[in-house]
């Protein structure tokens, strides 16, 4: 029987909800995840912030009614297109802002939080992007996948992110069923997107707000997915533990205590840098 976790509803203002994954102590047990938002954002709802010690990533899915103006105290903007995904690996600090490019429309996205190695917290921060076309995609019998992180089957992603994950975006048709093996060494989740999906044998849908943790479970180490009642659509994450403490303030997190209380510092004494004035 897969581990279970449960996900918390979240609301903020009137333009943001969200089903969100938080991982607990020293990240455990979704490691090197820290947390995942399955989001509906529809207008501008967080002002600009700082982030420090972790990767912040956008995903946006296909179908998204528009995407998501994105911009950093790096000097980085861009439009992150629906099917597209941004990576800014925060490091010594950055600060970050990304709002709907357009009012009244709904972007459908992931925000996933993703811990960086204790000697990367403390590097230059930087950005990584991929626009929708250049996305793999692996087409097989009743389902698609697409690789925005990582690698699967005989794709791979042409982004060298500074954490080990993959995220794969995956579609299944009705009766359809697909198995994804996760190399030793790694742990793997899947979070449910649009309608019911068997993962291992167990019913996961949006309704229930749960997903299964700690997979796979068989010494085959394989995944299966698919889809018995209708279409049906999940993303399954992987990734290298780093099995690290975790020291949370806000949007910061770093590996020790002093290096969190330092970050704090830095950044309200402005060495995070700031926003561009549009």
């Amino acid at each position: 029987m897969n581990a279970i976790a449960r996900l918390q509803r979240m609301n903020h203002g009137s333009h943001f909800r969200a089903l969100t994954l938080r991982g607990g102590e020293a990240a455990a047990p979704i490691d090197p995840f820290l947390a995942v938002d399955h989001a509906w954002i529809s207008g501008p709802t967080f002002p600009p912030h700082p982030h420090a010690g972790f990767s912040a990533v956008s995903y946006l899915f296909l179908d998204s009614e528009t995407g998501i103006d994105n911009r950093d105290s790096l000097g980085t903007r861009n439009l992150i297109q629906p099917g597209g995904l941004h990576w800014t690996a925060a490091g010594r600090g950055v600060v970050h802002e990304e709002v709907p490019s357009e009012l009244g429309k709904t972007v459908h996205m992931l925000q996933v939080f993703i811990n960086l190695p204790r000697d990367r917290q403390d590097a230059q921060p930087f950005a990584l992007s991929i626009v929708p076309e250049d996305v793999p995609v692996v087409q097989l019998p009743g389902a698609k996948v697409r690789v925005p992180l990582g690698s699967f089957a005989d794709a791979r992603s042409p982004l060298v992110p500074p954490t080990d994950v993959s995220m794969l975006d995956i579609s299944i048709e009705a009766g359809a069923e697909i198995r994804v093996p996760v190399a030793e060494g790694r742990i793997a989740f899947v979070m449910p997107i649009n309608g019911e999906v068997w993962i291992d044998g167990q019913p996961y849908s949006l309704d229930e707000a749960k997903l299964p943790v700690n997979l796979p479970q068989g010494e085959d180490r394989v995944v299966t997915l698919c889809a018995k009642q209708g279409n049906a659509r999940a993303v399954l994450f992987s990734g290298v533990p780093l099995r690290q403490p975790v020291y949370w303030q806000g949007p910061l997190a770093l590996a020790s205590a002093e290096a969190l209380a330092e970050a704090i510092e830095a950044y309200q004494r402005g060495a995070f840098g700031k926003l561009q004035a549009d």
